[in-house]
Protein backbone atom coordinates (compact mmCIF):
# COMPACT_ATOMS: atom_id res chain seq x y z
CA UNK A 1 0.00 0.00 0.00
CA UNK A 2 1.21 3.64 -1.04
CA UNK A 3 2.13 5.09 2.09
CA UNK A 4 -0.12 8.09 1.63
CA UNK A 5 -2.73 5.78 1.50
CA UNK A 6 -2.13 4.71 4.97
CA UNK A 7 -2.07 8.04 6.10
CA UNK A 8 -5.38 9.35 4.05
CA UNK A 9 -6.98 5.89 4.92
CA UNK A 10 -6.16 5.93 8.56
CA UNK A 11 -5.80 9.48 9.51
CA UNK A 12 -8.94 9.71 12.36
CA UNK A 13 -6.71 6.77 14.23
CA UNK A 14 -3.66 8.67 13.86
CA UNK A 15 -5.15 12.18 14.92
CA UNK A 16 -7.11 10.44 17.82
CA UNK A 17 -3.49 8.83 18.71
CA UNK A 18 -2.01 12.60 18.27
CA UNK A 19 -4.79 13.87 20.90
CA UNK A 20 -4.18 11.69 23.82
CA UNK A 21 -0.55 11.96 23.22
CA UNK A 22 -0.74 15.88 23.79
CA UNK A 23 -3.36 14.89 26.30
CA UNK A 24 -0.72 12.69 28.31
CA UNK A 25 1.84 15.35 28.16
CA UNK A 26 0.32 18.51 29.38
CA UNK A 27 -1.54 16.67 31.82
CA UNK A 28 1.34 15.22 33.16
CA UNK A 29 3.80 18.19 33.01
CA UNK A 30 1.17 20.52 34.19
CA UNK A 31 0.61 18.30 37.52
CA UNK A 32 4.48 18.20 37.78
CA UNK A 33 4.42 22.24 37.35
CA UNK A 34 2.12 22.34 40.03
CA UNK A 35 4.12 20.42 42.79
CA UNK A 36 7.28 20.67 41.82
CA UNK A 37 8.03 23.90 43.22
CA UNK A 38 7.33 23.08 46.77
CA UNK A 39 9.71 20.04 46.64
CA UNK A 40 11.99 22.77 45.29
CA UNK A 41 11.76 25.16 48.21
CA UNK A 42 12.11 21.93 50.45
CA UNK A 43 15.82 20.68 48.52
CA UNK A 44 16.68 23.91 48.89
CA UNK A 45 15.47 25.22 52.29
CA UNK A 46 14.86 22.43 54.76
CA UNK A 47 17.12 20.51 56.95
CA UNK A 48 19.19 17.18 55.66
CA UNK A 49 16.34 15.10 57.46
CA UNK A 50 13.54 16.53 56.08
CA UNK A 51 15.01 16.73 52.54
CA UNK A 52 15.81 12.94 52.67
CA UNK A 53 12.64 11.13 52.14
CA UNK A 54 12.33 13.48 49.03
CA UNK A 55 15.98 13.06 47.71
CA UNK A 56 15.02 9.25 47.57
CA UNK A 57 11.92 9.50 45.76
CA UNK A 58 13.87 11.35 43.55
CA UNK A 59 16.94 9.55 43.35
CA UNK A 60 14.32 6.06 42.37
CA UNK A 61 12.70 8.56 39.66
CA UNK A 62 15.77 9.43 37.83
CA UNK A 63 17.58 6.61 38.22
CA UNK A 64 14.64 3.57 37.12
CA UNK A 65 13.67 3.16 33.51
CA UNK A 66 9.95 5.07 33.06
CA UNK A 67 8.88 1.38 31.16
CA UNK A 68 9.52 -0.02 35.00
CA UNK A 69 7.98 2.69 37.05
CA UNK A 70 4.77 2.24 34.74
CA UNK A 71 4.53 -1.48 35.03
CA UNK A 72 5.41 -1.41 38.85
CA UNK A 73 1.90 1.35 38.88
CA UNK A 74 0.10 -0.35 36.70
CA UNK A 75 0.83 -3.83 37.10
CA UNK A 76 1.95 -3.66 40.74
CA UNK A 77 -1.51 -1.88 41.46
CA UNK A 78 -3.44 -4.90 40.93
CA UNK A 79 -1.72 -6.87 43.87
CA UNK A 80 -2.53 -4.55 46.15
CA UNK A 81 -6.76 -4.33 44.91
CA UNK A 82 -8.72 -5.29 48.03
CA UNK A 83 -6.87 -2.50 49.82
CA UNK A 84 -7.75 -0.03 46.46
CA UNK A 85 -11.29 -1.20 46.82
CA UNK A 86 -11.38 -0.28 50.28
CA UNK A 87 -9.96 2.81 49.85
CA UNK A 88 -12.02 3.59 46.79
CA UNK A 89 -9.11 4.09 44.79
CA UNK A 90 -9.78 0.97 42.62
CA UNK A 91 -11.52 2.41 40.12
CA UNK A 92 -8.40 4.81 39.57
CA UNK A 93 -6.05 2.43 39.05
CA UNK A 94 -7.63 0.07 36.92
CA UNK A 95 -7.98 2.83 33.89
CA UNK A 96 -4.67 2.65 31.88
CA UNK A 97 -4.63 6.03 31.30
CA UNK A 98 -4.81 6.90 34.68
CA UNK A 99 -2.00 4.79 35.60
CA UNK A 100 -0.06 6.09 32.46
CA UNK A 101 -0.64 9.63 33.75
CA UNK A 102 0.59 9.05 37.73
CA UNK A 103 3.50 7.71 36.35
CA UNK A 104 4.66 10.38 34.49
CA UNK A 105 3.47 12.93 36.59
CA UNK A 106 5.34 11.28 39.29
CA UNK A 107 8.37 11.12 36.91
CA UNK A 108 8.54 14.19 35.59
CA UNK A 109 7.90 16.08 39.34
CA UNK A 110 11.09 14.55 40.02
CA UNK A 111 13.05 16.00 37.17
CA UNK A 112 11.38 19.35 37.46
CA UNK A 113 11.86 19.69 41.19
CA UNK A 114 15.80 19.24 40.04
CA UNK A 115 15.74 21.56 37.63
CA UNK A 116 14.05 24.13 39.77
CA UNK A 117 16.09 23.91 42.25
CA UNK A 118 19.06 24.73 40.22
CA UNK A 119 17.35 27.86 39.00
CA UNK A 120 16.37 28.56 42.65
CA UNK A 121 20.14 28.39 43.62
CA UNK A 122 21.08 30.01 40.82
CA UNK A 123 18.99 33.32 41.76
CA UNK A 124 21.34 36.41 42.87
CA UNK A 125 21.52 36.33 46.38
CA UNK A 126 22.33 40.28 46.07
CA UNK A 127 18.67 40.84 44.90
CA UNK A 128 17.38 38.47 47.89
CA UNK A 129 18.92 40.39 50.82
CA UNK A 130 17.70 44.05 48.84
CA UNK A 131 14.13 42.51 49.26
CA UNK A 132 14.98 42.01 52.80
CA UNK A 133 16.35 45.33 52.94
CA UNK A 134 13.23 46.90 51.57
CA UNK A 135 11.11 44.68 54.17
CA UNK A 136 9.77 41.95 52.09
CA UNK A 137 8.52 39.22 53.66
CA UNK A 138 9.33 35.27 52.92
CA UNK A 139 6.46 34.80 50.60
CA UNK A 140 6.37 38.19 48.60
CA UNK A 141 10.30 37.06 48.15
CA UNK A 142 9.58 33.76 46.67
CA UNK A 143 6.57 35.41 44.38
CA UNK A 144 8.21 38.36 43.38
CA UNK A 145 12.06 37.43 43.35
CA UNK A 146 13.01 33.93 44.04
CA UNK A 147 10.41 32.48 41.19
CA UNK A 148 10.72 34.50 38.60
CA UNK A 149 14.16 34.68 38.18
CA UNK A 150 14.31 30.48 38.73
CA UNK A 151 11.77 29.98 36.28
CA UNK A 152 13.50 32.44 33.69
CA UNK A 153 16.87 29.98 34.53
CA UNK A 154 15.18 27.05 34.46
CA UNK A 155 12.82 27.55 31.43
CA UNK A 156 15.00 25.67 28.83
CA UNK A 157 15.97 22.84 30.99
CA UNK A 158 12.34 22.90 31.51
CA UNK A 159 10.88 22.64 28.12
CA UNK A 160 13.25 20.03 27.16
CA UNK A 161 12.16 17.75 30.15
CA UNK A 162 8.17 18.51 28.30
CA UNK A 163 9.44 16.99 25.33
CA UNK A 164 11.27 14.36 27.01
CA UNK A 165 8.36 13.20 28.47
CA UNK A 166 6.19 13.78 25.08
CA UNK A 167 8.43 11.36 23.39
CA UNK A 168 8.65 8.59 26.37
CA UNK A 169 4.62 8.65 26.51
CA UNK A 170 4.72 6.54 23.34
CA UNK A 171 5.51 3.76 25.97
CA UNK A 172 2.08 4.07 27.58
CA UNK A 173 0.97 2.15 24.68
CA UNK A 174 2.66 -1.29 26.19
CA UNK A 175 -0.52 -0.53 28.71
CA UNK A 176 -3.19 -0.22 26.08
CA UNK A 177 -3.30 3.26 26.06
CA UNK A 178 -4.30 4.32 22.59
CA UNK A 179 -1.41 7.26 21.76
CA UNK A 180 0.31 7.57 18.43
CA UNK A 181 2.45 4.43 18.93
CA UNK A 182 -0.48 2.59 20.12
CA UNK A 183 -2.73 4.11 17.07
CA UNK A 184 -0.08 3.54 14.75
CA UNK A 185 0.54 -0.57 16.36
CA UNK A 186 -3.14 -1.18 15.58
CA UNK A 187 -2.78 -0.08 11.53
CA UNK A 188 0.40 -1.89 11.27
CA UNK A 189 -1.29 -5.25 12.60
CA UNK A 190 -4.16 -4.55 9.53
CA UNK A 191 -1.90 -3.70 7.04
CA UNK A 192 1.45 -4.82 7.57
CA UNK A 193 3.10 -1.36 6.22
CA UNK A 194 6.21 -0.14 8.18
CA UNK A 195 5.59 3.47 6.47
CA UNK A 196 2.74 3.72 9.44
CA UNK A 197 5.73 4.48 11.67
CA UNK A 198 6.94 6.56 9.76
CA UNK A 199 3.71 9.11 9.85
CA UNK A 200 3.96 8.27 13.37
CA UNK A 201 7.55 10.14 13.24
CA UNK A 202 7.04 12.80 11.33
CA UNK A 203 4.15 13.49 13.79
CA UNK A 204 6.14 13.56 16.88
CA UNK A 205 8.66 15.95 14.91
CA UNK A 206 5.53 18.13 14.10
CA UNK A 207 4.45 18.29 17.51
CA UNK A 208 8.12 18.75 18.94
CA UNK A 209 8.63 21.62 16.55
CA UNK A 210 5.63 23.43 17.47
CA UNK A 211 6.05 22.59 21.16
CA UNK A 212 9.70 24.86 20.67
CA UNK A 213 8.73 27.29 18.98
CA UNK A 214 5.78 28.67 21.64
CA UNK A 215 8.35 27.46 24.61
CA UNK A 216 10.95 29.77 22.89
CA UNK A 217 7.94 32.33 22.52
CA UNK A 218 7.42 32.48 25.86
CA UNK A 219 11.32 32.12 26.99
CA UNK A 220 11.66 35.23 25.17
CA UNK A 221 8.76 37.01 27.18
CA UNK A 222 9.99 35.83 30.11
CA UNK A 223 13.68 37.39 28.99
CA UNK A 224 12.11 40.97 27.65
CA UNK A 225 13.61 42.84 30.35
CA UNK A 226 17.12 41.48 29.54
CA UNK A 227 18.50 44.10 26.78
CA UNK A 228 20.10 42.08 24.07
CA UNK A 229 24.47 43.07 23.88
CA UNK A 230 24.10 45.74 21.46
CA UNK A 231 27.33 46.83 19.26
CA UNK A 232 25.64 50.47 18.51
CA UNK A 233 27.90 52.56 21.11
CA UNK A 234 30.92 50.40 19.76
CA UNK A 235 33.99 52.77 19.29
CA UNK A 236 35.19 51.03 16.01
CA UNK A 237 31.50 51.77 14.75
CA UNK A 238 31.83 54.16 11.58
CA UNK A 239 29.10 56.27 10.56
CA UNK A 240 28.02 56.29 6.85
Amino acid sequence: MNPTDILLEYWPRLLDGTLMTIKLTLLGAMIAAIVSPFFALVRTQASPVAQAPLRLYISFMRGTPILAQLFLVYYGSGQFRPFLQEWGLWGFFRDPFNCALLTFALNSTAYQTEILRGGIMGVNQGEIEAAKAVGMNRITTLRRIVFPHAYRIAWPALGNEVILMMKASALASVVTVFDIMGRSRQVFSRTFDFSVYLWAALIYLCITAIFVLLWRLVEQRLSRHIAPKSSAHSPKETSV
